[in-house]
């Protein structure tokens, strides 16, 4: 089954960490830019922050330059978003999605239509 699957989600006291992973079942990453985004209760998605197939170009919403950072291992089939100096507003399900490009220096942070969707983790950042 061609799927991503996310982990890495959990409760965090504000100014905590987590890393969230992106692991891909059943294909390879290697075409796919990789994005994160994120929806709290209430609230639309909004997208994170996307890294291109190389890993060479990287994409952040404003909310999370500086604290945030998404990598790529080609070896290990799988992406990363590192959060660092959580914020309660931080506080929602995050999904990484995959969309197949031949432009490895494609970045995309925008409406796109995604090839492929993890099921989504739970970041809670709360004291």
């Amino acid at each position: 089954q061609l799927q991503l699957v996310d982990s890495g989600g959990g409760l965090v006291q504000p100014g905590g960490s987590l890393r969230l992973s992106c692991a891909a079942s059943g294909f390879a990453l290697d075409y796919y830019a990789i994005c994160w985004f994120r929806q709290a209760p209430g609230k639309e998605r909004e997208g994170v922050s996307c890294i291109s197939t190389r890993g060479t170009n990287t994409n952040y919403a404003n909310f999370v330059k500086g604290r945030f950072t998404i990598s790529r291992d080609r070896a290990k089939n799988t992406a990363y978003l590192q959060m660092n100096s959580l914020k309660p507003e931080d506080t929602a399900l995050y999904s990484c999605a995959g969309i197949w490009t031949s432009d490895s220096a494609w970045a995309p942070m925008g409406h796109y239509a995604m090839d492929y969707w993890s099921k989504g983790t739970q970041v809670t950042v709360s004291s």
